[in-house]
């Protein structure tokens, strides 16, 4: 088992939050198509409230912290939350579109000991980022941003959201990845805004490319064989009633910028505000958060039974958004057959539903 399996089976067993996303802000000097978040600021916090707020999980065993946005830059205090965070011992992880950082933030962020750096890149091609980012010379800009913190030491990787825009792309990004001696990650799912609204879900890329991605061996490294095998059938039973759906809510969570608590960035079921209470006090006591750590696989209607049931990379946040967390998410339903070509009885279901009742006669 590796170090961080053990650091997050011991943290489950203490009760403790092991990692957080705190969004600084969800303002933005982008407009990205896909984007989840409402960019107007109505009332995040200030300095004063996001240190102590750090002081605060430090005190209950956070350890993996995850600075986010919005654009983090966009605040000017960045830093000197950074330099708290990183006085207090967390591992800092920063995520923005370097689209404002030149050479001397690139200096201080590595001074700072921060662990790494995610930056959004859509396309190798500057007009089809641009065109996503809807800021003319973003592509430039942060293409500049990622060398700026690579020759400073940072440890950068670019992480290429896909969509019907850029879906083709992927490859080459990757490849710029390597010739700019910088990490790769590549996400498949466009999720919907965290005020429900779907409508930006149909940006998601079509069926073939889907299979493409989900079918590359070259993006999933070490776990290909894994990963690319043929369904590993149900969970079995007695495993069912003990495993839990994800580490949401168990060994990590989510605090935006307005304080609100929740099990992830991508589960937006409030479970409590720092503003209102401490933070140790939601993540003890939280009867929201307590419904969420009481679910099972077993729970889960389709999913213990479904012949993906010990591969499926099934996310609660997107079944919540789909209407149930204790459902399916059919966009993991998706990627397993895109992966397998098996589909899963809540797919077929699913597709059955869609089918006008006229031909179904």
């Amino acid at each position: 088992m590796s170090l961080m399996h053990r650091m997050g089976a011991r943290a489950l067993e203490l009760g403790l939050p092991l990692s957080v996303q705190l969004d600084l802000t969800y303002r933005c000097n982008e407009r990205c198509v896909h984007c989840y978040l409402d960019h107007e600021d109505h009332g995040e916090m200030d300095t004063a409230e996001i240190l102590a707020l750090l002081d605060q999980m430090a005190a209950a065993g956070v350890f993996f912290l995850t600075i986010s946005g919005g654009e983090i830059f966009m605040r000017p205090d960045l830093f000197e939350i950074v330099e708290r965070a990183r006085a207090l011992g967390f591992s800092v992880k920063l995520k923005t579109n370097a689209v404002m950082v030149r050479a001397a933030k690139a200096r201080r962020i590595a001074a700072l000991g921060v662990d790494s750096v995610q930056v959004s890149l859509y396309s190798h091609d500057a007009a089809t980022h641009d065109d996503i980012t809807k800021l003319p010379g973003s592509f430039k800009r942060t293409i500049e941003g990622v060398r700026f913190l690579r020759d400073a030491g940072v440890k950068v990787t670019l992480a290429n959201v896909l969509m019907t825009q850029n879906a083709d792309d992927y490859k080459q990004v990757q490849a710029l990845a390597d010739e700019m001696g910088v990490g790769y990650t590549v996400d498949a799912t466009i999720t919907p805004m965290m005020d429900g609204d779907r409508s930006i879900v149909s940006l998601n890329m079509d069926a073939d490319r889907l299979t493409g991605v989900m079918r590359d061996a070259t993006l999933l490294g070490d776990q290909a064989d894994r990963v690319l095998a043929p369904p590993s059938g149900p969970t079995p039973l007695e495993e069912a009633y003990k495993t839990l759906p994800c580490s949401a809510g168990h060994t990590a969570c989510y605090v935006s910028p307005y304080g609100d608590v929740y099990p992830c960035v991508q589960f937006p079921y409030k479970v409590g505000n720092v503003r209102e209470q401490g933070f140790i006090d939601i993540w003890r006591d939280s009867p929201q958060l307590n419904e969420v750590r009481a679910i099972r696989v077993s729970d889960l209607q389709g999913c213990s039974s479904c012949v993906h049931g010990s591969s499926c990379s099934r996310c609660p946040g997107l079944a919540y958004m789909e209407g149930n967390m204790r459902g399916p998410s059919i966009q993991d339903c998706e990627k397993s057959y895109a992966r397998t070509g098996v589909p899963s009885k809540n797919l077929q279901q699913k597709k059955m539903r869609q089918i006008p009742l006229d031909i179904v006669a």
